[in-house]
């Protein structure tokens, strides 16, 4: 009995960390993969440092890209984890930043910058925090036609349909994580 309580528990719990109500599809995947995103904490495909997790300090890892088209009239950011027990799960969408913005810092956006809700119903940056295994970590960058016009702390499903309706072009780093 007690064996099962946990196992309950345990699953619920897992649920909860990675797998919200709701939960967000990948954007524009049909959009030109011409942007370079790299991050000075981190090679792309190596794990992300525990800092940036839920089990460190949880704070956005300091980001940075290249090859942004001429033409962007905005940028956009989304993390996410598709390996997420029940599909993938949101850890952060960054909205409507000037199409000229190379990099962010360690720990946020710049003020002003646009945040929607994440999978887990908040707004902001949530960690990569898995219930079990290996996750992956996608830190997309969008090249926006324009603004969203998404207001700060929209919902994610609106936020994310705004992205895939303006994207002309996008850039990838993936990280890895277990607990």
């Amino acid at each position: 009995m007690r064996l099962r309580l946990l196992l309950w528990v345990t699953v619920l719990l897992g649920t909860a960390a990675c797998g919200g109500a709701e939960n967000g599809k990948e954007p524009a995947v049909t959009a030109p993969s011409s942007i370079t995103v790299t991050s000075p904490a981190f090679r792309d495909g190596e794990t992300i440092p525990r800092k940036y997790t839920c089990d460190g300090e949880g704070v956005p890892p300091p980001l940075a890209w290249k090859d942004i088209p001429a033409n962007a009239g905005a940028l956009a950011l989304v993390v996410d984890d598709p390996d997420a027990p029940r599909g993938t799960f949101t850890h952060w969408v960054v909205l409507d930043l000037e199409g000229t913005t190379a990099s962010l810092a360690q720990g946020g956006v710049p003020p002003g910058v646009k945040q929607a809700k994440n999978s887990g119903g908040k707004t902001g940056y949530y960690g990569p925090c898995p219930p079990s295994g290996t996750h992956h970590y996608r830190f997309t960058v969008y090249a926006l036609s324009g603004p969203t016009g998404i207001p700060d702390g929209a919902g994610l499903d609106d936020a994310l349909k705004a992205i895939d309706a303006k994207t002309i072009a996008r850039g990838r780093l993936t990280a890895l994580y277990s607990r």
